[in-house]
């Protein structure tokens, strides 16, 4: 007969437990880990052995990297927090306070890309003096007539 294991008094998870309740590969774990975003022990036959903490703070690279938070930055982050640690409510909000200018930097970005892609539909060109996406003030015409643009980046 197969034994039940009640995870929750388990002090370490597998690569397998952790992967299955957080959603993610065990692949990427150990990218994770590589990375010094997670951590883990090893057990007397090698084996990676994760601290319950773990699962939270997967749980927060999930939410940063889906909002476009670079692994970097989640990193920087949460070297904050130690490790084997539960994160408090109070430090998810200092993580939040620091991605929140970020987010607001990149909506700003999206919004001024939107509105001047307005202007810009239907054109064709990319080259024209008034196209303010990839011609900002007539720049490329400084190399010449024609497709520059496919010469290399005008960036």
């Amino acid at each position: 007969m197969k034994k039940n294991v009640n995870l929750s008094n388990k002090r370490e998870l597998t690569p397998g437990e952790v992967a299955k309740r957080c959603g993610v590969a065990v692949s990427a774990l150990h990218f994770y880990e590589e990375k010094g975003l997670i951590s883990s022990t090893r057990n007397g036959g090698n084996q990676r052995r994760y601290h319950r903490d773990v699962l939270r703070r997967v749980a927060v690279i999930k939410v940063a990297q889906r909002i476009g938070i670079p692994l970097a930055t989640i990193g920087e982050s949460l070297m904050q927090i130690p490790a084997g640690k539960r994160m408090s409510a109070k430090e998810w909000r200092q993580l939040t306070t620091q991605w929140r200018a970020e987010l607001d930097r990149r909506i700003g970005t999206l919004i001024r890309l939107r509105d001047e892609l307005d202007g810009c539909i239907g054109c064709g060109c990319l080259s024209m003096a008034q196209c303010p996406l990839r011609n900002p003030d007539d720049r490329l015409s400084t190399q010449g007539t024609g497709a520059v643009l496919l010469l290399g980046d005008a960036d």
